[in-house]
């Protein structure tokens, strides 16, 4: 393909990729989302569970098979997944409470929540004495959490 080509190829997608740019993000799946510190000044937010609606649509078949996998394989008492995050976030309100104690989350800490399907995704970030595998493993620790993704940073 010549330069020219390109070019001209690059051009009539611009006007569709600002348009996808432009896009309301919303949190479509209502999956719980809860920033739980700030201590660290200067922590980018997370982008969380929000989506276009082309991206939720893209994930929408992927959604529904991991959400049904689980009770499908006789692993869940609920027939999908996603049911059980809003459960599983009051509980964690009440784990986040007993843990502060023993890890000092709140005072070394900027942290969002993000859960979906029995997972909770930890973002933001840690100082460098935070004892992040004792916070994550805590969270762990609640019920029917089935695996706690740490993707926080640490920051001084």
């Amino acid at each position: 393909m010549s330069f020219a080509s390109r070019v001209l190829l690059s051009l009539l997608w611009l006007p569709a990729a600002l348009a996808l740019a432009d896009e309301p993000r919303a949190n479509r799946g209502d999956d719980p989302f809860m920033p739980i510190s700030s201590a660290i000044a200067g922590c980018p937010a997370p982008s969380g569970p929000f989506e276009t609606p082309q991206e939720w649509n893209d994930e929408a078949h992927y959604r529904i098979e991991r959400g049904n996998s689980c009770w499908i394989a006789g692993r869940c008492r609920l027939s999908n997944s996603y049911l059980y995050d809003k459960e599983i976030a009051e509980s964690v309100t009440r784990r986040l409470a007993s843990l502060n104690a023993s890890t000092q989350w709140r005072e070394k800490t900027s942290l969002w929540l993000t859960l979906q399907r029995r997972f909770i995704y930890v973002d933001g970030c840690v100082a460098r004495d935070f004892d992040r595998a004792r916070f994550i493993s805590g969270l762990g620790e609640t019920a029917d959490v089935d695996k706690v993704i740490d993707r926080s940073v640490v920051r001084p």
